[in-house]
């Protein structure tokens, strides 16, 4: 177990492993969102079909990068950086399981986003087994995955924070899919 993102932790990432570490918003099981394998695995640890999770980045040029259409980051841009999630069309469809579209986050906190640059964008979801409580520290996460993953890195008790936002624009209007961190109005400004 890590106590911070270091060397090993990067190299693990990049090498196609599977971890949890803290993001932020909680913890979440994490993987390089460029490693087709990597993200098959996380999905099998997940038991999600048709469920993608959530690729957070340091930029909007990290995202092109991956694959992502600049036309539909840029126009949502103002939100980020923040624990703002935004549904965004595209046809990776190893990441988003075939459904066409998956959210997106650019990460506020520091720490994280010098992993980020490191690493490449990762995909994420919520440390826990479907149905259950997301893990607020390292020992629920590990109660949840046990040695099924590479890594874990400890955050300390993560379990008094939110998850991100999710949210998507449909016909030039803010819809809120879930409500977490940061509020949005019913102009879909932040609050």
């Amino acid at each position: 177990m890590f106590k911070e993102f270091n060397d090993e932790v990067i190299a693990l990432i990049k090498d196609g492993a599977v971890g949890v570490l803290p993001t932020d918003t909680t913890y979440g099981l994490v993987c390089a969102a460029a490693i087709p394998e990597a993200v098959s695995r996380l999905y099998a640890l997940k038991k999600r079909e048709k469920k993608p999770g959530t690729v957070i980045a340091v930029s909007i040029e990290q995202l092109v990068a991956l694959g992502i259409k600049e036309r539909y980051l840029k126009p949502v841009s103002y939100f980020w950086p923040n624990p703002i999630s935004i549904e965004i069309p595209h046809g990776i469809i190893y990441l988003n399981q075939g459904t066409g579209r998956q959210a997106f986050r650019i990460v506020k906190e520091s720490q994280l986003q010098k992993l980020l640059e490191q690493t490449g964008p990762l995909l994420t979801s919520s440390a826990n087994h479907p149905g259950e409580k997301p893990a607020g520290t390292i020992d629920e996460a590990k109660h949840y995955f046990s040695d099924d993953i590479n890594f874990y890195v400890d955050g300390g008790d993560l379990s008094s924070r939110e998850p991100s936002t999710i949210i998507r624009i449909v016909d030039d209007e803010v819809e809120v899919i879930r409500e977490g961190a940061v509020k949005i109005n019913e102009k879909g400004e932040i609050e």
